[in-house]
């Protein structure tokens, strides 16, 4: 009945499907034809983004970039900072909230205090903006800038997920992609994010040839490495998971699909506070949280985020506290399998060596 239901709810949205899909292949057309021209920069700018409306881990995978390449160049990121309620140009600073800077950027602000980090809804009016400030600024990486099209990245970086491969999906909205399959073609590298741990060849090989890239393209294979989880107060503080622990997980991120995997490995006891993407939690969500808390049972039991999540729930830090809640944050970093790290960073590196203004 599930599956008869989805395809009668797809059927119903296909006309509208076609109806955004004309239009975003319109945009992409007046781009392609230079009716409207994307601005270059006689700086590198690398672009990371996907096709699909989230969930393919853009976030952890600029943050390998940034810490593969800080120690050597100057590094900038620049997103839109999405949701926050201040407007325009700004450079974010460790001070700011998710309000004022977005979670994600405030994420890289927070984590890397060696590098630029800026938030615009124009990246093309941004990133000279950047250069004018921070003329020593050698590489700027572009958050989710796939279908913002007014800049064209030198280098640019495609996500799609193991699970919900761009290849087996459909346009909003009867599915998730943000534009027509055929906008992979302007990738130079595509990952496939969010693999097994273990990845058999066949696998690998399968997925290979679904995506059937062009031969100027670069296919690579990552996975997330979690770490242990840290005090939301006291991010020095560290525990274990463990089979007697009780987990809350609270998340307000594209897919949890992922993560639960993890944690179903590690915990036997879940619970989930689900919400939707990029949620600013509120005075009502915290209450939620509190009565969800004190009314799961368990000797020893934890909230558990994320650290995309941790961003904007600190913005109630002091009440969490004050009610003596165990909030922890989940870190983790992106692995490539088999020799895949040396070939995305010799292709990166070989990016920047070789730019020309």
């Amino acid at each position: 009945m599930d599956t008869f239901r989805k395809i009668v709810i797809r059927v119903l949205l296909f006309p509208f499907s076609i109806i955004y899909g004309v239009v975003v292949w319109t945009v992409n057309m007046l781009y392609e034809t230079e009716v409207l021209k994307a601005s270059k920069f006689n700086l590198p700018v690398v672009g990371i983004g996907n096709l699909s409306i989230g969930g393919t881990g853009k976030t952890p995978h600029i943050e390998y970039l940034i810490e593969m390449l800080k120690d050597y160049i100057n590094v900038a990121t620049l997103s839109r900072g999405y949701k926050r309620e201040t407007r325009g140009f700004r450079f974010v600073q460790a001070s700011d909230t998710a309000l004022t800077a977005g979670d994600e950027p405030l994420q890289y602000r927070r984590k890397y205090n060696d590098i630029l980090v800026a938030v615009g809804e124009s990246r093309a009016y941004a990133i000279p903006e950047i250069v004018k400030n921070q003329p020593d600024t050698q590489v700027v990486l572009l958050d989710d800038s796939y279908q913002h099209r007014a800049v064209q990245p030198g280098l640019n970086i495609m996500l799609t997920a193991f699970d919900a491969l761009f290849t087996d999906d459909y346009l909003l909205p009867m599915g998730r992609l943000r534009e027509w399959r055929s906008g992979y073609k302007r990738a130079d590298i595509i990952i496939v994010s969010k693999c097994p741990k273990q990845l058999s060849p066949e696998d690998r090989n399968n997925i290979y040839k679904k995506i059937a890239p062009l031969p100027h393209q670069k296919v690579y294979f990552s996975y997330f490495e979690y770490g242990y989880p840290y005090y939301l107060y006291r991010p020095e503080q560290k525990i274990s998971l463990d089979k007697d622990l009780t987990v809350i997980l609270l998340s307000a991120i594209a897919n949890t699909d992922y993560l639960m995997q993890y944690l179903e490995t590690e915990v036997d006891n879940i619970f989930e506070i689900e919400y939707t993407d990029h949620h600013i939690f509120d005075y009502h969500d915290i209450e939620k949280i509190l009565r969800i808390y004190g009314n799961t049972a368990g000797e020893r039991k934890i909230i558990l985020t994320t650290e995309k999540d941790a961003m904007r729930l600190e913005l109630h830090k002091e009440t969490l506290r004050a009610k003596g809640i165990p909030v922890f944050v989940l870190p983790l970093k992106v692995k490539f399998h088999d020799e895949d790290a040396v070939g995305f960073e010799a292709a990166v590196k070989s990016f920047l060596l070789d730019f020309k203004v």
